[in-house]
């Protein structure tokens, strides 16, 4: 990534603001995490990526932070050394490593996309572009790597169109019982919920074995339940039509019966409640391209405990004075 040189006279808007300030605390927790993940990866192919992930964070880290001197504005704290402990033993798999860096990428480029048509200075409007095709640079690489293992797992087949058809019958949309074939579209979202909640699982199964704090254990023991209850859903769909649905990652194998954490807890909560996010907003995209009612019904369940548990998170963390408060806008009082 090359060093912005951009000269410009005119302030950072909100939208700017929060973008670098979400990229500062995301990328400084990335560097935690890749950091300690690198202290144990075996496989050479593995660890280069995770190398180059870890690189990029750096570069992006040095970046915001060049921009928020310039602009005097107070640099986040994020997270430091003091939340990752480079010397505890290993708790995931090389295996579990390239595919938290196929899913967390996912997740980079949604948040990068959505920021890139609210960003008008010159400056970072290329930081955001860079830092796009940075990360589609890294989804090839990981992507390549996976495939080359025969560890990818890949979005479920659908039959090619014959012919063009054309929908005659409202109850191709008001369609409870599930007659109508699932649409392409919706096969592929089912599929990536499943994933991002096999991810989200064997995140929580580490987190719960290695918190310090009975709530934390138990907060992190209900988002691998809820995990587990989203994946049976979305997959109930797929195996109603006949579709082999995504493994499953599993935690004897990624997961190891280590109970030294590596983590904070103040990361470990914030990290979950990043992967909830996400989660929620591939809902939110699932909603807005299904067509099948009983769907859309089913997604807006689930993003509504998706929601709470985040909501429940977040409490926690204000309660352990973990939040780092985001960009606010003026309070001024109407008089």
């Amino acid at each position: 990534m090359v060093k912005l040189k951009i000269t410009h006279d005119t302030q950072l808007t909100s939208s700017e603001i929060s973008f670098l300030w979400g990229i500062y605390l995301g990328d400084t927790l990335s560097i935690c995490v890749n950091k300690y993940f690198l202290q144990h990866i075996q496989d050479k192919n593995i660890k280069t990526i995770v190398e180059h992930t870890l690189n990029l964070s750096q570069q992006h880290v040095e970046i915001v932070r060049g921009i928020f001197t310039d602009e005097e504005i107070p640099i986040p704290l994020g997270f430091t050394e003091e939340d990752v402990n480079l010397k505890a033993k290993r708790l995931y798999s090389d295996t579990f490593c390239l595919n938290y860096v196929k899913g967390i990428t996912k997740v980079g480029l949604a948040t990068y996309s959505v920021a890139l048509s609210s960003i008008f200075r010159e400056d970072i409007l290329s930081f955001n572009s860079q830092c796009i095709a940075s990360l589609v640079e890294l989804n090839n690489e990981t992507t390549r790597v996976l495939l080359e293992k025969g560890l990818a797992t890949r979005p479920p087949s659908i039959p090619y169109p014959t012919k063009v058809e054309f929908v005659h019958k409202q109850s191709f949309i008001l369609e409870m019982l599930g007659k109508r074939p699932l649409l392409g579209i919706e096969v592929a979202n089912l599929y990536t919920n499943i994933l991002t909640n096999n991810l989200g699982f064997c995140m929580g199964v580490g987190f719960a074995q290695v918190a310090d704090s009975k709530e934390l254990r138990d907060y992190f023991s209900r988002g691998i339940d809820i995990a587990l209850k989203h994946v049976k859903v979305f997959g109930d769909y797929l195996e109603n039509q006949s579709i082999t649905i995504p493994l499953p990652l599993s935690s004897n194998q990624d997961v190891t019966d280590s109970t030294e954490s590596p983590f904070s807890d103040k990361l470990m909560m914030y990290h979950l409640g990043f992967i909830s996010a996400g989660g929620a907003g591939n809902y939110g995209v699932s909603i807005s391209t299904s067509m099948r009612s009983d769907l859309t019904v089913d997604y807006s369940r689930l993003i509504a405990e998706v929601l709470k548990y985040s909501e429940d998170g977040l409490n926690i963390m204000i309660k352990n004075g973990w939040f780092e408060q985001p960009p606010l806008a003026s309070h001024r009082v109407k008089g």
